[in-house]
């Protein structure tokens, strides 16, 4: 059996460094557990940034992908294909908007909204041939492609990588006066995150997606909400945007839509929108796929049968207040919805890489973020007693011990 140090050097050796991984080898995974090649377990607490909500290897999930794979598994969107129509019909129920396209990756959704919104802008709103501007949110996190880092504001996502797409604003996140301040005739969407992950789960003021909601529809403009990471039950809602009830014109998913299996994005709107995309104008040959398409089908349903969001909702915020309960001088706040929690801590604590490591050191996989944040996103299928379980492991690291 090859050991772990000899994979790591492998990786090393013959990979690209454009990732900072945790020295773990992960070669199995079931529910909310995972192994490494050496035999040691370890509670997910990242669910691969939320792609894992329905756990490793959800037994539906599997089952759908197997059936699917002995049958089909590309067409392209040359063919139809007997998946695809279904997948949409549960998707737009699921979502409550009319139609839906398929993707594959976050980015490529977040780009096919971006399209659609400047489409609707020229074809709709009478906005002069590309001079249409989408107003996003400082320390936003859409994606890696180069028109999407355009309007990122970390440094390290857009240095040496231009030149830029222009036609994005920035404004900082959680001002909804901001938004509505940088909204001119040029506008056709304002897309945002209704939580920032990335950027360390940041969690806007009460009642700013309804302003948002509400600003885009006295402007005439399209209110974008990526729930790539946010949706799918991980916040105890459906969407995030569900807890203020601020209805997005466009919504924007991928991760767990793909059950942890295989990667599936898609983005929902009614029908007059969508529908200004005409044949040849946008695309891809995986977006749609049979495979995909059932896997996501199941996807759907393990959340539905199993109640995850609510089991989210509830779960989500027990875990928060028991990390609230340890007394820690590093620790500067909890926040978060749901399942998705940040622990932010203080600079004086020397950055949350090492507690991550020190956690992987007794059984437990998180991912700092943004440098003084430790994420914890475990799979919506914890129990109550795995919580219980951790918080031992956890008290000790957040409190030096």
């Amino acid at each position: 059996m090859t050991s772990s140090n000899e994979l790591i050097k492998t990786e090393d050796r013959y990979g690209a460094h454009n990732y900072k991984p945790l020295n773990v080898v992960i070669e199995r995974g079931e529910g909310v557990w995972v192994w490494d090649v050496d035999g040691n377990k370890y509670l997910d607490c990242l669910s691969a940034y939320s792609a894992l909500n329905q756990g490793h290897r959800h037994p539906a999930i599997i089952k759908a992908l197997v059936e699917q794979a002995g049958k089909l598994t590309l067409t392209s969107r040359a063919f139809r294909n007997d998946q695809l129509g279904p997948f949409f019909e549960e998707l737009c129920a699921f979502g409550g908007y009319a139609q839906a396209i398929a993707m594959n990756s976050g980015a490529e959704a977040v780009e096919t909204a971006i399209k659609l919104a400047r489409k609707w802008g020229y074809t709709v709103k009478g906005i002069p041939r590309h001079n249409a501007e989408i107003i996003v949110a400082g320390n936003n996190f859409h994606g890696r492609t180069v028109t999407i880092i355009s309007f990122s504001t970390e440094p390290s996502y857009r240095d040496d990588f231009g030149p830029f797409t222009p036609g994005f604003v920035t404004v900082p996140f959680g001002d909804a006066a901001a938004i509505e301040k940088a909204i001119t005739p040029n506008t056709c969407a304002v897309m945002i995150e209704p939580i920032q992950g990335e950027a360390g789960v940041i969690v806007p003021p009460p009642g700013y997606l309804q302003k948002v909601r509400d600003a885009c529809t006295r402007n005439n403009v399209l209110f974008l909400a990526d729930e790539i990471q946010t949706g799918m039950g991980r916040t105890g809602a459906r969407f995030a945007c569900d807890h203020e009830n601020a209805r997005p014109d466009m919504m924007i998913l991928g991760k767990a839509l793909g059950g942890g299996v295989i990667p599936v994005s898609a983005v929902l709107a009614d029908g007059a929108l969508m529908g200004l995309f005409q044949p040849g104008e946008h695309g891809s040959t995986f977006g749609g796929n049979p495979l995909g398409a059932a896997v996501a089908r199941a996807a759907i349903r393990v959340i539905q049968e199993e109640k995850l969001v609510q089991r989210s909702a509830e779960l989500g915020e027990y875990f928060q207040e028991r990390l609230v309960e340890i007394n820690s001088p590093h620790v500067k706040e909890v926040r978060g919805k749901g399942l998705l929690i940040g622990v932010e801590l203080h600079e004086s604590a020397g950055g949350a890489r090492r507690f991550c490591e020190s956690l992987m050191g007794k059984g437990i996989l998180c991912k700092e973020t943004h440098s003084h944040v430790i994420r914890f996103a475990p799979p919506l299928v914890m129990e109550r007693e795995t919580i219980d379980w951790a918080m031992n492991p956890i008290s000790d690291v957040l409190r030096g011990k």
